[in-house]
């Protein structure tokens, strides 16, 4: 049964961009960010931070100079997971990438599973956007923002891609 249900989760979880503006629990912040932090990271480094924006002028001033993050969509909140270059691996530490990754996919699963809606808005490796939101954020040179993800009571319901396809593997070799 517990396997039907993360795998469920998995193939319905879908990209949500509107949202109701209604608030969410400061317990269910909290969830969503034990479930970011249970991630994988190399040697178990785990080189995040996240920001976790509930400021509505904030939110506001975000989606207005970056529509890319849907900000403007009245989201409870946004998480933006960043890689904490002081924490990162030294001999790769542009693995963070792949922790930080990780983490906002357990946030999106969580969010979904709890029936709210999220959608991941790129920012790295986007030097404009990463430079644009460090400014906005005040955030220092060492912490780098991965994306933003918007998270709210959705106020869509749009229907999950099937993605699986076929042409996309191989066995063994190329």
């Amino acid at each position: 049964m517990k396997e039907s249900t993360v795998i469920e989760n998995i193939l319905t979880r879908k990209s949500v961009r509107y949202f109701t503006g209604d608030t969410i629990s400061q317990a269910q912040v909290e969830t969503l960010l034990r479930c970011a932090m249970a991630a994988p990271s190399a040697m178990n480094k785990q080189p995040w931070a996240f920001i976790v924006v509930t400021d509505p002028d904030l939110l506001a001033r975000i989606g207005s100079e970056m529509p890319n993050t849907r900000c403007q969509n009245r989201p409870a909140c946004a998480f933006v997971p960043c890689g904490d270059l002081s924490k990162a691996l030294e001999s790769r530490p542009e693995f963070w990438i792949n922790d930080v990754s990780a983490a906002t996919e357990n946030l999106l699963l969580a969010a979904h599973a709890m029936g709210l809606g999220a959608v991941w808005t790129g920012i790295h490796p986007d030097a404009a956007r990463v430079a644009q939101l460090q400014a906005i954020l005040h955030l220092p040179e060492h912490i780098v923002p991965l994306c933003v993800v918007p998270v709210g009571v959705p106020a869509e319901s749009p229907a999950p891609k099937e993605k699986f396809s076929k042409d996309n593997i191989r066995y063994n070799r190329w």
